[in-house]
């Protein structure tokens, strides 16, 4: 059988209640997101740019290079970091635009 070490203050084992304490209060920074635009074969690429314009807030020649990544790699990031909620509202933007012109965008935040 193994031993146990003594706590050298003599108390027990009151150190290692401290230590979970402090492990416990311990605060972590909140997690980030970006959103990514995912290529379909419906979308235009002029709709995919002007949804980066708008609701993403790029520039014209930023938003073409993303819609380009789109459709050539399959993927683009449109935008981030952001807060968990900001990239959800940014993504339910952008599918909803595109829904409302008919159109089968799909956008989803991702844990940066």
């Amino acid at each position: 059988m193994s031993k146990k070490k003594k706590n050298p203050a003599g108390s027990g084992s009151g150190t290692d209640l401290l230590d979970k304490e402090k492990a416990k209060n311990k605060v972590k920074p909140p997690s980030k997101y970006q959103v990514v635009l995912y290529n379909d074969d419906f979308t235009p690429m002029d709709l995919v740019a002007a949804i980066l314009i708008k609701i993403f807030r790029k520039s014209q020649d930023t938003a073409w290079a993303i819609t380009l990544d789109v459709h050539e790699k399959g993927r683009g990031i449109a935008g981030g970091p952001y807060s968990k909620e900001i990239a959800e509202m940014k993504a339910s933007q952008a599918i909803n635009l595109a829904r409302a012109l008919g159109y089968p965008l799909l956008a989803k935040e991702e844990k940066v």
